[in-house]
């Protein structure tokens, strides 16, 4: 099929055809701009350049590009990215930990849910980040609502008075932890948190003893004394930055377990695996001790909330509604 002449009036009517060279170059500037727009800084090497089949010129005109702000435009994972590397280069009693979730985007994909799920190796009755689906509204004005439900990080955190063995206690950034060689599993902290974000490791798999091949549903065939359980269960997980591998139910088995903001993460300069797979951009973290972070900029801007507050624990994971 022959390409449509363009109209003689056409401003393109009299333009002289492009070459590939030509073409290729223009193609090469056209995405370097939008490149640029979107905070990525490009520099061309000067010495010793390599062999260039398209022209001497096309790479070299790069640098001539006006630069951007690097915030303009950028994916705002870009910018948290970079807002924990420069808080990574603080002593931990500088920094503050927290996290804004923006119920105006959530759509209740529970993606942050299975994330973690496949992050910490989290076994059968153990969800760190659920999401609470509410419906709001009057029939036919109705609408759902979605609430993503990590744990609060509070400031006050009533789980850590109550329990007998010091078990757990609250980092210097801000974040509970549990010391799983501690814990006794009296699950008193379970109790203590209103907001419902400990669990408890009872040791249990998604696999032992079932069939090869069986179909999922309660009534799945066991195998007579097996306990064969798939690969990916043996894995061990990360948390803390140490490997537990729930051998011989050892810990994490039998003890509380909890959101960390994935510590052994951003220990290692990641940011926490449930704000990077938020489809929609709902979850902000960052250091709050920064005037310059972004989930500095938004608690500043919005209008945030938390749940629970007259409780006095003081969480540190905001919502914007």
């Amino acid at each position: 099929m022959n390409a449509e002449k363009p109209a003689p009036d056409s401003p393109t009517a009299n333009r002289p055809a492009m070459d590939r060279r030509e073409f290729v170059r223009a193609a090469l500037l056209v995405g370097a701009g939008a490149a640029a727009s979107a905070g990525v800084a490009l520099h061309a090497r000067r010495a010793d350049p390599p062999a260039d089949p398209i022209g001497p010129d096309s790479i070299r005109d790069l640098k001539a590009l006006p630069s951007l702000p690097a915030s303009a435009n950028e994916d705002p994972l870009v910018r948290m990215q970079r807002d924990l590397a420069t808080a990574m280069e603080k002593p931990m009693e500088q920094r503050k930990w927290g996290m804004i979730i923006d119920q105006r985007k959530c759509v209740g994909c529970s993606a942050c849910t299975i994330a973690c799920v496949a992050e910490n190796k989290l076994p059968p009755g153990v969800v760190y980040r659920p999401v609470v689906q509410e419906e709001t509204g009057v029939f036919p004005n109705v609408k759902l609502r979605f609430t993503p439900r990590p744990c609060m990080q509070c400031d006050e955190p009533s789980c850590v008075p109550v329990c007998p063995v010091n078990a757990t206690w609250k980092r210097p950034d801000g974040i509970t932890t549990i010391d799983y060689d501690k814990c006794i599993g009296c699950r008193y902290c379970l109790t203590a948190c209103p907001y419902g974000a400990r669990t408890s490791d009872f040791g249990r798999d998604y696999t032992a003893g079932v069939a090869a091949g069986a179909p999922a549903g309660e009534n799945r065939p066991l195998l007579a004394g097996a306990r064969k359980i798939m690969p990916y269960e043996e894995a061990p997980s990360h948390e803390y930055g140490k490997n537990w591998d729930r051998a011989a139910h050892g810990s994490p088995s039998g003890n509380a377990r909890k959101c960390t903001f994935c510590v052994h993460r951003l220990d290692q300069g990641q940011l926490p695996q449930c704000v990077t797979t938020c489809i929609g951009r709902a979850t902000y973290f960052g250091d709050t001790n920064d005037p310059d972070s972004l989930i500095t900029e938004l608690l500043t801007k919005e209008s945030t909330h938390t749940l629970l507050p007259h409780l006095g624990t003081k969480p540190t994971v905001h919502y914007i509604a």
